[in-house]
């Protein structure tokens, strides 16, 4: 179940970021003019915790499972979290006024062209980029490469039998040797 780090570290990072910015924009888009209403900056609404903080905190969340995760298990429960949340983000402002849990507000910009950009930014756009991104983590950590199977061999299977020395020169690191006591 071992994988390494490096299998889900850009696509965390790149969840983190992307979490963190659906949870924070709409508390400091307003100082940008990039806003849904209410366009007051640090203004808290139950559609902005349901819509947007909590979706971007699973995205966040996910993401850093992903980046600090060895366990194959964990990592895969950090990719499915950010495929949650970038699904509710998408679907989120659909099921609001069903499940009313707040209004999502909407764009603060005059032009069309510019709310369909804040639309995209906020929700829709946001919403698939971390599911295609919590997907592709899915789909690296569902695959046993071949440096997977190699360095499982090399692991010894319990903790009566030696370790051999033999891999050691090859990845570059000294391993101990466990000796077993004489009968």
């Amino acid at each position: 179940m071992w994988v390494p780090r490096s299998r889900g570290a850009v696509s965390g990072i790149l969840l983190i970021l992307l979490g963190l910015w659906g949870a924070l924009i709409p508390f400091v888009g307003p100082y940008f003019s990039f806003a849904f209403t209410p366009d007051h900056a640090w203004t808290w609404t139950s559609g902005r915790g349901w819509l947007e903080v909590l979706p971007g905190a699973a995205a966040a969340v996910g993401g850093l499972l992903l980046v600090v995760s060895r366990h194959r298990v964990v990592a895969g429960l950090g990719a499915w979290l950010a495929v949650v949340g970038g699904a509710w983000f998408v679907v989120g402002t659909t099921l609001a006024p069903v499940l009313h849990i707040g209004d999502p507000g909407s764009p603060t910009a005059a032009r069309p062209g510019i709310a369909a950009v804040q639309q995209l930014a906020y929700f829709d756009g946001l919403g698939a980029v971390i599911l295609f991104l919590g997907a592709a983590a899915l789909g690296r950590l569902s695959v046993r490469s071949h440096r997977d199977v190699r360095r499982a061999q090399r692991r010894p299977d319990s903790a009566d039998e030696p370790v051999s020395t033999a891999g050691a020169a090859h990845t570059g690191r000294q391993e101990e040797t466990s000796k077993r006591p004489e009968e």
